[in-house]
């Protein structure tokens, strides 16, 4: 996919400079693409670390940065549960300076004991935070989303949406998302999905909408097409499209599989939907849609093999880049056609690891991390040539982020920044 046309289709962070950043999870322009970004290629536990911190709790939350400020989420405990009493947790948000790993803030935006538990490769700050360069937003699902200055100072809270009831107790994390004045926060569980869009300045109610939908972690992504911004939002039972201004219901697919997880990419018109549990599918929608569009000429194609379950896809440069359930098989198509360049393949280094982060591309190159904090560097080309292979030697459930020649990686103790030793 073209550079520009991904700036263009995207409304994810409108700040002028939100490219030199990495303001979401899924990036700049919101495909995990970092432009202009020169990471390293190699790293160990001794080479290239420009710095490490503790952290303290273990989650599958990325980092974020905007200017010399790298923020993640985490909990501390307060006070030990007992019995089948969960711990009453600190949920903080934290900055730490980019430059030197040291902490300049940490705000706890709330104290509370869960009403419920978690997977246990994560934790209770599970949904990475966002910002626009001004202000910066942490989820902490039924716990609430809050409002904070880049210098730590709160601004606005809602805490008043309830509790979410998520499938077999695998815990909250779907991230929100920033498209200028609004910030949008999808709740789907098993009891009463919505989405919610609120104005990011005030924390007021722009609108929310009931969703037939039961526990998915489906990040939403926005989009501008003729005019309209939509936003897309993946489900078990549709893929569906809602105009940006008032919530309504633009089109839907159906298609996908159980308790989807996987954020869709967009491109050239195209908007990219998968999911990869009890099944696989991923399909190109073409965003002029209305009503439902299953079986029209709106579907683009389909794919209904080897696809991704907790990572998302990758697009860059016009090509699908995604794993085979959560494993580190990867496969890469043509975005355009959807046919296969490569793949399935096994990474090396990755045999036995299972995958969540999803694929980052930056300076020509796809980092592929798996959950044993293995990341395989490859070329971003039709054919899979692979550059480097890198160990941490510690878990990671989240994505990477890139800004310019630094790549931050959360690990389960610590958080890494990686950089060419100078």
């Amino acid at each position: 996919m073209r550079l520009f046309s991904a700036l263009c289709v995207l409304s994810l962070f409108t700040a002028p400079t939100a490219a030199e950043n990495w303001p979401h999870w899924r990036g700049p322009v919101g495909n995990c693409v970092a432009p202009g970004a020169n990471p390293p290629t190699e790293w160990s536990t001794t080479k290239n670390i420009k710095w490490k911190v503790e952290l303290s709790s273990r989650e599958n939350s990325s980092p974020i940065i905007w200017d010399d400020q790298v923020f993640v989420v985490a909990t501390e405990v307060v006070k030990p549960g007992e019995g089948e009493q969960l711990p009453l947790l600190a949920f903080n948000l934290l900055s730490f300076d980019r430059e030197t790993g040291n902490l300049r803030w940490k705000q706890t935006a709330t104290t509370a004991r869960p009403h419920q538990g978690v997977h246990a490769t994560t934790g209770f700050a599970a949904a990475s935070p966002c910002t626009d360069g001004e202000r910066i937003y942490a989820h902490f699902g039924s716990r609430g989303i809050y409002c904070f200055t880049l210098d730590g100072q709160p601004v606005w809270k809602r805490d008043d949406l309830g509790q979410m009831t998520m499938l077999n107790n695998f815990g909250e994390g779907a991230s929100p998302t920033l498209s200028g004045d609004a910030i949008i926060v999808p709740w789907d569980h098993q009891e009463g999905s919505k989405l919610f869009v609120f104005n990011k300045l005030t924390g007021e109610t722009l609108w929310q909408i009931d969703r037939d939908e039961p526990t998915g972690w489906c990040t939403p992504v926005v989009v501008e097409h003729g005019g309209r911004s939509q936003v897309i939002m993946n489900g078990q039972n549709f893929a569906r499209a809602y105009d940006l201004d008032d919530g309504r219901e633009l089109w839907r697919c159906d298609g996908q599989t159980v308790r989807p997880i996987c954020t869709p990419a967009v491109g050239d018109g195209i908007v990219y939907v998968c999911s990869g549990f009890q099944g696989d599918f991923m399909a190109a929608f073409r965003l002029d849609g209305s009503g439902d569009i299953e079986g029209t000429d709106k579907v683009a194609w389909t794919i209904t093999q080897n696809m991704c379950d907790m990572s998302s896809p990758l697009l860059s440069n016009g090509r699908l880049y995604f794993h085979r359930r959560k494993t580190s098989v990867l496969s890469c198509a043509d975005a355009a056609t959807g046919e296969l360049l490569y793949g399935p393949e096994r990474l090396p280094g990755l045999e036995e690891a299972q995958v969540y982060a999803s694929p980052i591309a930056a300076g020509g190159y796809v980092y592929l991390t798996g959950v044993n904090g293995t990341t395989v560097v490859i070329k971003d080309a039709p054919k899979l040539e692979v550059v480097a292979t890198n160990a941490l030697e510690e878990f990671v459930g989240g994505t990477p982020a890139v800004v310019d020649d630094q790549l931050f990686i959360r690990g389960e103790k610590h958080l890494f920044c990686i950089q060419t030793a100078k």
